[in-house]
């Protein structure tokens, strides 16, 4: 190699090192799902950047990125029932920064407003929920306490930021207070069903009186029927005959009233002396 060009290498080198320096100082790019801020020399501009590749000033101007895609954090909350027992609960909040609100989360909140704005309020709202509950209706009544808590705690935060949901995860009691609980719901639960077997008890007998009426009012009316018309059960009798020969029994002393056959069993053969 000519000792001469090794000076040229070095500083062409150079120069593509600068370039390289200052293209990379004066661009910047976007990523999908966040939002970008120019500061410069720690001022912030009032709008936000879109997604993509742009210019800035170099070395005075640098790009915050502030991601506004959905996030989940968690949220620890030691809470009193409305009969004074400690409750302690788990929850899992999903939120965002909506673009309206990402210059002024940025310059409030440093563009991480869980900590300071939303775990508070959240924590704030599900404390006031289950106060007006107790101990036994809090671990009954998950989704409405879920969607109080989340109401009231949208009113607190208000437009700045946007909560998706809360997700109740966990609720955890004191073990004596759990045993109670349990016991009593065993007790309320063996109690319906004496209930139910009471209610279905008097349903029986209920229709067993009905039934035995009925049948009573049905031998009445066959019985006056055969009353008014004696011939019925002639006609009943020989309907049923059976081919053998008859005992005609007289009804009554008058023998006006229905008379009975009933069937000859085979008469013995009388040995001859």
């Amino acid at each position: 190699m000519n000792p001469s060009l090794v000076p040229k290498l070095i500083g062409v080198a150079l120069l593509a090192f600068v370039l390289l320096i200052i293209s990379s100082a004066t661009s910047y790019v976007i990523e999908p799902g966040t939002r970008g801020l120019k500061v410069t020399l720690g001022k912030t501009e009032d709008h936000f950047l879109a997604p993509g590749f742009g210019f800035k000033a170099p070395f005075v101007t640098s790009i915050v990125a502030v991601n506004i895609q959905q996030k989940t954090q968690t949220v620890h909350a030691d809470c009193f029932s409305s009969d004074l027992q400690q409750v302690k609960i788990d929850l899992r909040v999903l939120y965002r920064v909506p673009e309206a609100a990402v210059v002024q989360i940025y310059r409030e909140f440093a563009g991480d407003p869980f900590e300071s704005l939303i775990a508070p309020r959240v924590q704030e709202a599900i404390k006031e929920v289950t106060a007006l509950l107790t101990a036994e209706q809090i671990v009954k009544s998950r989704e409405e306490i879920k969607k109080k808590a989340l109401t009231s705690a949208t009113q607190k935060i208000g437009t700045l930021l946007i909560v998706e949901d809360i997700v109740v995860r966990d609720i955890n009691l004191s073990h004596e207070l759990e045993k109670a609980i349990e016991a009593k719901m065993v007790a309320e639960q063996q109690a319906n069903q004496a209930r139910f077997t009471q209610v279905q008890t008097q349903v029986e007998a209920e229709t067993a009186v009905i039934s035995a009426k009925g049948e009573a009012e049905a031998i009445r009316v066959r019985g006056e029927a055969l009353r008014q018309s004696p011939a019925y059960l002639r006609w009943k009798i020989v309907e049923r005959w059976n081919g053998r020969s008859p005992m005609v029994v007289p009804s009554g002393p008058d023998n006006n009233g229905a008379a009975l056959l009933l069937p000859l069993g085979p008469v013995e053969k009388l040995p001859t002396p």
